[in-house]
């Protein structure tokens, strides 16, 4: 039995903060609550360099809160519930991560990452049928390193 705080804190966290009760586009909504994510841990320095430990411990912290409250939350709301964000939070995350930080870089990825979300090139789809918590998340994350993969290569080109 989950307890209240539990769920409550589930809902929170799946739900990017409420983000994904949004109307319209709340996957759209929730990368920006990513977006925003990003820049505080930039600004607060957990993220300062492109590969760093803190990087690493975000990402692995927000996928596995992620794949908690998504699974609890499929069992409330149904498979892959538009209301269930976290997965773009995540996803918007992976996009910068071996990136510079910095403004351009940002919203270059935040559109990128849509871009791919929306389309789900090989294998977001097939990640997708994983199914649970780790199925929400997994293709999201397949988004994100498409957009991050992008955004290295155009980086190196314009350097």
């Amino acid at each position: 039995m989950i307890s209240k705080i539990a769920r409550a804190l589930a809902l929170a966290i799946g739900t990017g903060l409420g983000s994904g009760y949004f109307p319209i586009a709340p996957g759209t909504v929730g990368s920006a609550v990513g977006l925003a994510l990003y820049a505080a841990l930039v600004r607060l320095g957990a993220v300062s360099r492109a590969f760093s430990l803190g990087w690493v411990l975000t990402l692995a912290v927000v996928f596995a809160a992620g794949w908690a409250s998504a699974w609890y939350l499929e069992r409330r709301y149904g498979p892959d519930n538009r209301r269930i964000v976290i997965d773009e939070v995540w996803g918007m995350l992976i996009s910068l991560f071996l990136v510079t930080p910095g403004v351009g870089q940002a919203i270059a990825g935040f559109l990128l990452f849509r871009l791919f979300d929306i389309i789900k090139p090989f294998p977001g789809r097939l990640a997708e049928k994983v199914g649970g918590g780790a199925g929400v998340m997994l293709d999201d994350g397949v988004a994100g390193v498409y957009a991050c993969i992008v955004l290295r290569v155009f980086g190196r080109l314009l350097g």
